[in-house]
């Protein structure tokens, strides 16, 4: 489940960018009430202001900085032979 190429600390390096003088720290953390995966939020201090991202770990093992999609029921048409 765990792939180095994809980890949180890569991810966050890759969209915020922490350095010495501007770190990045988690905020908060949890799973999200739909479909109990996790979620991650970090934040950095900019000179224009604060940023916030929010990670979600995936079922694949991947963060990313979009949701899972959820479950939807699905309608299908078998075919009926006669």
């Amino acid at each position: 489940m765990y792939t180095m190429n994809n980890s949180l600390r890569l991810m966050v390096e890759k969209w915020i960018s922490p350095s010495s003088t501007m770190p990045a720290r988690v905020a908060r953390f949890g799973r999200m009430s739909s479909n109990r995966l996790r979620y991650v939020c970090v934040e950095a201090l900019r000179p224009a202001g604060p940023l916030e991202l929010y990670f979600f770990l995936h079922n694949d093992g991947k963060w990313r900085v979009f949701p899972p999609d959820i479950a939807r029921p699905v309608m299908g048409v078998s075919s009926v032979s006669s």
